[in-house]
């Protein structure tokens, strides 16, 4: 079944992903009085931002005295924020056979800040003051077409159907290599722009993020601030999650590469990762009230083959993303393609905000400023 999505003879601005990219690229446009329709392939807003009380499954982390444009849209939004604590020593454990060593710690500059309520507090305050009816989740874009003078985009419904929409700029807030691998371009992308979007690390796909949640933070009592280095595993980097509303907890990043992640299994890693919280913190740690594991890598709307060995952070460049053919047409927002803060919640927000400002002073300003998409469906 394929059903026929068309737009108004002024087409709005399309927008595929609703992570923070796409829905910050919503907001601003919303804001501005232009019209969109947003596309989410999962069953849910936030992309890579996923928060599960109060804890923060995927980026949790911004500075807001170096990302002045992070800061904005935090303080905007009405959203409070709460300093990463790192008060109190730190561990590192070197080896298995010697036991962890403890060492003062040093003063964080800048100082690392979270949202209160989680990451995902900040996708709630966007998208509740967006217009349901230009949100679309469950839409799994799989083409994008020159149909001149709009771009078409096909994509796969909740319902299973084949769909498409057509607009006059389509605004991508997917990483580059998922794009290349999981969407076709008719005409083709040129090798180059191809090759370039493939080799572009992906941030937070090879990792994985586990919680251990308890009734107190404990360590802080032992003058600990939760934060912890290991060269043994299968934890590598330990820092204190406690929300501000007192939520314990202790997270770690999973220093195995994905496959050996998927061979062991969760219930074994959540197990070694246990075992490994209390040899660092003392017996209590190894008693955690629960245990939260995503690994992202296993997520096949963030990460793709290439993804299952870290390669690294995606570096800043301003070269364009999108050369060519494409140019004016499609615009690449998700956050590894920021000028300024590429594989950062800034990042996200920069390359959004520097996207729509094109829009808004572009040819199409004039055009985008209707009202929201009139969607009619059909059966062939």
């Amino acid at each position: 079944m394929t059903r026929l999505q068309t737009p108004t003879p002024d087409a709005p601005v399309l927008i595929v992903g609703g992570g923070l990219a796409g829905l910050t690229a919503a907001h601003l446009l919303h804001r501005a009085g232009v019209a969109f329709h947003l596309l989410e392939a999962r069953d849910r807003l936030g992309g890579r931002i996923l928060t599960a009380d109060g804890f923060d499954l995927g980026p949790s982390w911004f500075w807001p005295d170096e990302q002045p444009d992070m800061r904005a849209l935090v303080t905007s939004l009405g959203l409070a924020t709460v300093a990463q604590n790192t008060e109190g020593d730190v561990i590192f454990q070197r080896m298995s056979q010697e036991a962890p060593q403890r060492y003062r710690g040093m003063r964080q500059a800048p100082q690392s800040m979270r949202i209160v309520g989680g990451s995902g507090a900040m996708i709630a305050a966007m998208a509740s003051g967006l217009p349901r009816t230009s949100l679309q989740l469950g839409a799994r874009i799989t083409h994008v077409a020159r149909a001149d003078p709009l771009v078409e985009v096909g994509f796969i419904d909740a319902a299973g159907a084949e769909c498409r929409l057509a607009g006059a700029q389509v605004l991508l807030a997917l990483p580059p290599r998922l794009l290349d691998a999981t969407v076709a371009f008719s005409p083709a992308l040129e090798e180059a722009t191809a090759r370039r979007w493939r080799k572009t690390p992906t941030w937070m796909a090879p990792h994985a993020k586990l919680f251990a949640l308890y009734e107190r933070p404990f360590w802080r009592e032992a003058g600990l601030s939760g934060t912890a280095q290991s060269l043994v595993g299968p934890l590598v980097e330990i820092h204190d999650a406690t929300t501000a509303s007192g939520k314990a907890a202790l997270f770690g990043f999973l220093g195995m590469p994905a496959r050996q992640r998927a061979v062991a299994g969760r219930d074994s890693l959540v197990a070694a990762a246990v075992r490994q919280l209390a040899e660092l913190f003392g017996p209590d740690a190894g008693a955690p009230q629960a245990t939260l594991l995503k690994d992202w890598a296993a997520d096949p709307l963030t990460a793709t083959p290439d993804d299952q060995e870290a390669t690294g952070h995606p570096a800043p460049s301003g070269a364009p993303w999108v050369p060519g053919d494409w140019q004016g047409r499609i615009a690449l927002i998700g956050s590894e393609t920021s000028r300024t803060e590429p594989g950062y919640l800034a990042g996200a927000v920069e390359a959004a905000g520097r996207a729509v400002a094109e829009i808004l002073t572009g040819p199409m300003a004039c055009a985008a400023r209707q009202p929201s998409l009139d969607i009619r469906g059909t059966k062939p």
